[in-house]
């Protein structure tokens, strides 16, 4: 049975030593967010992920979820009870507005918990997550009447929401969708249709759901320009908040999927359902994107979660298992042989892993503040260049974070060998479970052409020139230091490489967009690449100056951040050079074969 704790000391030395999250105290929320207080928080959090959800995680994979004869559809043995242990904890509420019932803490401690909550059971955690994405699209977009009836009920965790955009003919290309709104005289909308993939779409965890729906109201524009969201309750809510008729909305069948069965995956089908249009009608797609940019940083983290569960339980198995000797000589003579953990070729799988986690997390962390400036800071300047790094790094975190931990699940299976491979060792669910955060919320090869062919360009290069100044900006500041260099020298190379991908795609690209769609998926990999890297030497900095204070007590965690790095530097950094030289072959072999030739 596999096991978990919350890596607490490390989310704090990010947000206190490498963020310095004191900086924001201007800003709401922040100045309540006091060392103390977000270590309790994150103490506490780690407790229940440790204590309640992780024992659910193997169970729940098992049970997975029923739908029934009448269309309910419930939840495995035990998640209702560790739901309502959430709700009571006040956890949904914990960045959302104080006037809505929430705690009004940054957004940031969110996210923290959120990798707390994916790693020790991915399955439960999509059911809270949602609701965190519901309330943000009504806070951006929703009407004061809207906010008042639904965000204290969410926010509460008395009620969840979902979001609707994939139809069966139409996932990645939303102008496509079908599902109708036909507006009604009262000022209401019937919605008709149906949606698929739906998390959450039914479930007993909560007393109603509340669906965010992407649809076409009759007459509207074709394509992407003719789309509108609306709020369709399950239940709809009467003036007072309280719970009247049962919508048209119900959940025709469940997904059979290859992981994350605890969670319900739900066909759903809108019959003459009431909705309510949430902002200005034909600018749906705009209001949904408030909820998938919160969506795809949470699932970026999600890759990371899975990445750091899988690695602390092989780092256990690896201390524990003994086969063969070290190279150098027996290291525990005494023993029939030595532990694996002595071997090179593990040491090389556990430290690639480890050294992803460290920096993952810092850079999911980072992105996350810069969301909280972008909501919350008074200087519009500050707010404009905060959003411009979310716009340019969330796909980033989405596509790197969740390829990676894909591929570092499937690492630490490794390092069990043959024990990795049988369920009760759990290592074969955290690969099954991490596979799909690289296809939802926007399959990982969107998320490149994204990067590439939308923000990259946008607002002429504005956010990606301000990424390459600071990165370059550290780099020259820290480079007559010795102690620095090993760090600072690799990211140099390696931000050469990502700024001659991004002229190569400005030389060729537009006469040829092949070009870009070929050379997408690497170019966000070597983006990462970049970016982690330079986490790590932002980490490293924090490292020796906690070093150099004395430590307090932490003197042999900080020297083993600098080995990390070291090992990143060397080991891993290097690839952008790979990543270069694919992106410059172009697309002409690509593209060449005719479809006959597949």
């Amino acid at each position: 049975m596999p096991t978990y704790q919350a890596p607490v000391d490390e989310v704090t030395f990010i947000l206190n030593d490498v963020l310095r999250i004191e900086r924001f105290n201007n800003l709401p929320g922040f100045a309540e967010a006091t060392p103390d207080v977000v270590e309790a928080i994150l103490v506490e959090a780690g407790k229940f992920c440790t204590e309640v959800l992780a024992p659910l995680n193997r169970t729940g994979d098992e049970e997975g979820c029923t739908r029934h004869e009448d269309g309910r559809v419930t939840t495995p043995k035990g998640f209702r009870e560790a739901y309502r242990q959430m709700v009571d904890g006040g956890w949904l509420g914990l960045a959302a507005p104080a006037e809505f019932g929430g705690q009004g803490l940054p957004g940031t401690l969110t996210v923290a918990v959120n990798e707390f909550l994916a790693s020790a059971n991915l399955a439960f955690s999509m059911y809270p997550g949602l609701v965190q994405g519901a309330v943000a699209a009504l806070l951006a977009h929703g009407s004061d009447a809207a906010k008042k009836v639904y965000l204290p009920k969410l926010i509460s965790g008395v009620w969840a929401g979902t979001m609707n955009l994939t139809e069966p003919h139409c996932g990645t290309d939303l102008g496509l969708l079908r599902t109708k709104a036909m507006p009604q005289p009262d000022g209401s909308y019937k919605i008709t249709g149906t949606k698929i993939f739906i998390s959450g779409g039914e479930q007993d965890l909560t007393e109603n759901i509340i669906h965010l729906v992407l649809a076409r109201i009759e007459g509207a524009p074709a394509g992407t320009k003719g789309i509108s969201l609306f709020i369709v309750p399950k239940i709809l809510p009467n003036a007072d908040g309280s719970l009247g008729a049962r919508n048209g909305v119900s959940c025709g069948s469940l997904e059979h999927k290859m992981g994350i069965k605890a969670s319900a995956t739900c066909v759903m089908n809108y019959d003459n359902a009431t909705g309510f249009l949430i902002g200005e009608a034909n600018r749906g797609l705009q209001a949904m994107f408030v909820m998938m940019n919160e969506a795809r940083l949470a699932v970026g983290v999600q890759g990371l979660a899975l990445s750091e569960v899988a690695y602390q339980n092989a780092v256990t198995y690896a201390k524990e298992r003994r086969q063969g000797r070290a190279l150098s000589g027996a290291k525990e003579p005494n023993q029939p042989a030595d532990p694996i953990i002595v071997h090179p070729d593990v040491r090389r799988m556990l430290m690639t892993i480890k050294a992803f986690n460290e920096a993952a997390r810092a850079l999911a962390l980072w992105t996350a503040l810069k969301g909280d400036i972008a909501w919350r800071s008074p200087d519009e300047k500050e707010r404009q260049a905060a959003d411009d790094h979310m716009g340019l790094l969330t796909p980033v975190v989405k596509g790197v974070l969740t390829d990676i931990g894909f591929a570092n699940t499937v690492m630490a299976q490794q390092v069990f060998g043959g024990h990795g491979y049988i369920a009760e060792s759990g290592m074969e669910q955290f690969v099954r479970d991490a596979r799909i955060p690289m296809i939802y919320e926007g399959a990982n090869g969107i998320q490149a052409l994204d990067l590439v062919g939308r923000k990259l360009p946008k607002d002429g290069g504005r956010a990606l020139q301000t990424f390459f100044a600071e990165v370059q900006g550290f780099i020259n500041e820290h480079k007559a230091d010795e102690a620095m260099k090993p760090y600072v020298g690799p990211l140099n190379t390696a931000l050469s490489h990502l700024q001659q991908a991004t002229m190569w795609f400005m030389q060729n690209a537009l006469a040829k967009p092949d070009h870009a769609g070929a050379g997408a998926n690497d170019y966000m990999h070597l983006f990462g690449l970049v970016a982690l890297g330079y986490m790590w030497c932002c980490i490293v900095k924090a490292a020796r100056e906690k070093l150099k204070a004395g430590a307090n007590g932490a003197t042999e965690r900080m020297n083993g951040k600098l080995v990390t790095a070291r090992f990143f530097m060397e080991r891993m950094l290097p690839e952008t050079a790979t990543h270069l030289a694919r992106i410059q072959a172009g697309a002409d072999s690509m593209m060449a074969l005719g479809a006959e030739g597949f």
